[in-house]
C-alpha cells in the first residue's frame, strides 16, 4: 500500500511539474510577446523624419501668376515686378527678398519667373527655370487663374491641379533637392468681388475679362449668380487643400496655412485700376505674411 502511495505521489509530482513547465512558457516568456527573446525580435521603430527649414535663405526665386508680377499695381493692365511681394525692390513694398536679404543683395540674388495669366499647368516650366537659379528658397503663388475662367465649368479640375503641382515639385527636386519652398494659398476671390463691386470704375474694368467666372455680372445677386460664385469659391478652397497636402509631403516645403486666403483685403489693398489685384499696399501685406511664415519657427 505504501509503495502504491509513493508511486502515486511520484506520478502526481511529475504531472504537476509538467503542467507548471508548460504554463511557464507563456507566463515567463518562453515564447510570449513580452519575453526577452521576443523583445529582441521586435523591429525597432524607424525615427520620425524631422522637418528641415532654414529661416534665413540667402537667395530667392519666385514662380506664379499676375499677383507675383505686380500686375495693375503701378499702371492699368500692365506688370510691375518692381513692387512684387516676393522679389520686388520697392521700398514701399519691402518685399520678402528685401526683408530677408537686404535691398542690395536682393537685386542680385532674387529672380521672378512668374507670368501674368499663368495657371498651375504652367508651373512645371516655371519651376525648371527657378531650379536653374539654384536658389535657397522658391516662392509659389498660383491658382487664381485656374478658378478665374470664362465660366465656372471651365475651371481647372482639382485632379489636374494636383497632378501639375506634384509635377512642379518633382521638377524642382530633380534639379535642386535642397531648395526650400514657400507656398502661398489662393486668395479668397469671393471676398475680392465683394470689395471691388463697390467701384463703378472697377466693374467697368472687370468687363474687359478679369476673372469672369467670379466677377462677371458683378451686381447680379440672383440664385444662378450666387451659385456660380459659390462654385468658384469652393474650387478655390479645394485648390488650397491640394497645395497644403502636396506641400506636406516635402520636408522642405511650407504652406502658409491659408493665411493669404484668410486675409481680408480692403479697398486700400486693391488696385485702383481693377479693384481685384493687390495694390502696392496689398503687395506689402503679402510680403509681411510671407516673411512671417518663412522666418517663423513653424509655418
Amino acid at each position: 500500500m505504501r509503495k502504491r502511495n509513493r508511486r502515486a505521489r511520484a506520478a502526481l509530482a511529475v504531472t504537476t511539474a509538467a503542467v507548471v513547465g508548460l504554463a511557464g512558457c507563456d507566463a515567463l516568456g518562453g515564447g510570449g510577446p513580452d519575453s526577452p527573446g521576443a523583445r529582441e525580435r521586435k523591429p525597432k521603430p524607424s525615427p520620425s523624419p524631422s522637418f528641415v527649414w532654414d529661416r534665413s535663405p540667402a537667395s530667392i526665386a519666385a514662380v506664379g501668376d499676375s499677383i507675383t508680377r505686380g500686375f495693375d499695381a503701378c499702371a492699368i493692365l500692365s506688370d510691375c515686378p518692381e513692387v512684387s511681394w516676393a522679389t520686388g525692390g520697392s521700398a514701399e513694398v519691402n518685399s520678402l527678398a528685401v526683408r530677408l536679404l537686404g535691398a542690395a543683395k536682393a537685386a542680385t540674388h532674387s529672380w521672378n519667373h512668374a507670368v501674368t495669366g499663368a495657371r498651375m499647368a504652367d508651373l512645371p516650366a516655371q519651376m525648371a527655370l527657378a531650379a536653374a537659379d539654384k536658389p535657397q528658397l522658391v516662392t509659389v503663388m498660383v491658382g487664381a487663374n485656374d478658378a478665374c475662367r470664362a465660366t465656372a465649368a471651365a475651371m481647372t479640375p482639382v485632379a489636374d491641379f494636383r497632378t501639375a503641382f506634384e509635377e512642379s515639385m518633382r521638377t524642382l527636386r530633380r534639379a535642386a533637392p535642397r531648395t526650400q519652398v514657400y507656398v502661398a494659398s489662393v486668395p479668397n476671390l469671393k471676398r475680392l468681388w465683394s470689395q471691388g463691386r463697390t467701384s463703378a470704375l472697377g466693374k467697368q474694368v472687370w468687363k474687359l475679362g478679369i476673372c469672369p467666372s467670379m466677377l462677371g455680372d458683378a451686381d447680379a445677386l440672383d440664385a444662378a449668380a450666387t451659385l456660380r460664385r459659390d462654385t468658384v469659391q469652393k474650387r478655390v478652397e479645394d485648390y488650397n487643400t491640394v497645395l497644403k497636402e502636396v506641400c506636406a509631403k516635402d520636408l522642405r516645403c511650407r504652406f502658409d496655412g491659408g493665411a493669404v486666403y484668410q486675409y481680408r483685403f480692403d479697398t486700400d489693398q486693391l488696385s485702383p485700376w481693377d479693384w481685384f489685384h493687390p495694390s502696392k499696399n496689398g503687395q506689402a501685406r503679402l510680403a509681411e505674411i510671407a516673411y512671417r511664415k518663412v522666418t517663423g519657427v513653424t509655418a
